[in-house]
Order: structure tokens, then sequence, then C-alpha cells
């Protein structure tokens, strides 16, 4: 750990509280020169540290800045080592990088910006500088290929459960991997893997997840506009609930993930699907097919009910709530 991080570690322990440069250089076993040039990268890094003459240095008490150590405050689960970015290209394929150099399960890595953020079948996903919060997890676990969906309808869950946590909101499911609140869009899951030909298993999976958590001040583009909301509708709400709301996904995701086999968040992710019972459209090949949304197998599968009368479970693809005529 640098002394970068292990003066904010101090100063995040201890908001509002005054620290003399010489009282951090001695609790920390390093120079106050090392210390004066921690507080100036932090504060260039954009940490709203204090300096005063007589008096030292202090994290201000109500800062809602993101850094692994205001999420760590959070953060419970055993073997998760975070690490926040401001700006990245993708967190989902830069944590990719850290994997086949040998990273360990556990590492997540967050931001709070993307410029080459990613969605589902090779679309980009909309992800403006500090309005939201992306992160991915890189996990290897024990698990076929086939049995993957299994990651991303667990971290679903999660997100919906830290949603009504943290936010007060209820929180929907789109199958498969699309969490809504009051009606719109604020969370989508993009689950990436890396296959082990000798085993047949995976070698290690990325599990991104990209939340929205206030209104882009320019608005949503149009393309987006009636689709995407945001968790909190006002951005002052949601600045101090952001560490909460990282700590609490990663906290759910990971006592689901100890009993990954078992399936034990089916039940919390089948009660938020919005689409059971309701009339869709499967969109396969090319084609848009209308169907019903019946009810979700333990694999998590869509079972449906087709225009002839067919009745089948989808395990991947895309479906939408069919629109109303008139």
């Amino acid at each position: 750990m640098t002394v970068k991080d292990r003066v904010l570690d101090a100063l995040e322990a201890n908001r509002g509280t005054w620290f003399s440069g010489e009282a951090l250089a001695q609790t920390l076993g390093v120079s106050r020169s090392a210390v004066w040039k921690a507080v100036s990268q932090l504060r260039e890094g954009g940490y709203p540290i204090r300096a005063a003459s007589n008096r030292g240095y202090s994290l201000e008490a109500d800062s809602a800045i993101l850094s692994a150590q205001s999420v760590g405050k959070y953060l419970t689960a055993p073997g998760v080592t975070v690490e926040v970015r401001p700006t990245v290209t993708s967190t989902n394929d830069l944590l990719r990088q850290q994997a086949e150099a040998g990273a360990p399960e556990g590492t997540v890595l967050i931001a709070t910006e993307q410029t080459a953020g990613k969605g589902r079948r090779g679309h980009s996903f909309f992800s403006p500088p500090d309005t939201g919060l992306y992160l991915s997890l890189l996990l290897r676990p024990a698990l076929e290929a086939r049995e993957a969906l299994s990651l991303t309808t667990c971290a679903a869950a999660a997100v919906a459960l830290a949603i009504e946590e943290c936010a007060g909101t209820e929180a929907e499911i789109k199958w498969v991997n699309d969490v809504f609140c009051r009606g719109k869009k604020v969370c989508g899951i993009l689950t990436e893997a890396a296959l082990d030909l000798e085993s047949g298993g995976l070698q290690y999976a990325i599990v991104g997840i990209g939340v929205n958590l206030f209104p882009p001040a320019g608005g949503y583009p149009p393309e987006l506009a009636e689709i995407m909301g945001a968790v909190f509708e006002a951005r002052p709400q949601g600045l101090e609930a952001r560490s909460l709301l990282a700590g609490r996904i990663l906290d759910r995701f990971f006592a689901f993930y100890r009993d990954i086999a078992a399936k034990p968040f089916f039940d919390e992710y089948k009660k938020r699907s919005f689409l059971l019972g309701r009339e869709i459209e499967v969109l396969e090949g090319g084609q848009v097919r209308p169907a019903t949304a019946l009810d979700l197998d333990p694999d998590f599968s869509l079972r449906v009910r087709e225009a002839d009368g067919r009745v089948r479970s989808l395990s991947s693809g895309e479906v939408r709530v069919k629109a109303k005529k008139g």
C-alpha cells in the first residue's frame, strides 16, 4: 500500500478530524515530507482535504467522493479488493487484463466514468462522468460454461436488493440482466468469461455492472430518453449513498456467490421479475415473435408460450414487453 493510500485510510476513517503532519508521519512511520506529498496528490485527485497552519489536515466530514476507502467502510465480504478510478475505457476490459495476468478472485474495479462502456451484443453502454457507478468483479467460479447465466442473475438480484435498501425504492428485474426503478432501466449487467478448454469449465468470469445513479445534466441521448432512468431522482440525494450502494451490491453478490451452485438468490430474482404473465416479443435470429412469459425455470431460463401454442425455454436472447396498441 502506498503512502498516499495509507494517508487516505487515516483521513477517511476519521472524517472531520484534524491531524498534524507530524502526527500522521509518526502514525504511518514515514517522513512529514512524504505526508505532505501524499496529501498534495490526493487534493490534485479531487479529495476535499483541508489544510491549515497549526492544525494540519482534515478530510471534510460531508465529502461524497468515491474511493476504495469510502466503499470499504460499507464492505464486509471477505476476500474482496477494491480499486477505484475516476475514468476508464471499460471496467470489464481493464479487469480482463488483470485476470489474464493472474489477479485473484474478488478483485473489483470501480469507476465513475467509462469512455468505452460495453453493453450486450456489442452495444455501447452510456457511461457519462460522475452520474453513475460502474463496477466489474473478477470471479474464478467452479461452473460449467452453460451455468454462466447464474452469475448474471446473481448480480441482478444483488443490485435490486441493494437499491431497495439504499434508496428505499422498489427495484424490478427484466430478464435477464436489467434492473428497473419506476418503470425505467437503471442498471445493465454484462458477464464475459474465458473458457478452460481442458476442463470445459470457466477459467474466469468478469461481471460488469453499470448503475445510473442520477440523471445526467444534459439529459439522456434521444435514443435512450424513453427507457433510461436513475436510482435517485435528484443528484444531492444520492451522493452520500454512492459508496454505500457499491458496498451493499458487493456484499449481497458475494453472500449469494458463496453457494452459487444452489442459486440461493432464485426467489429474490423471480419475485422481482416483471415479465412473468405478460405479453412479450422475442427477438431472435433477426425476427420478432409474439409470446407470453410463463415462468422462470430453475436454471433461470425463461419459459414462454409462443403464438402457435408451443412452450419453450429461452436460455439467452432478447425479449421486450409487447407494446399496447393505440
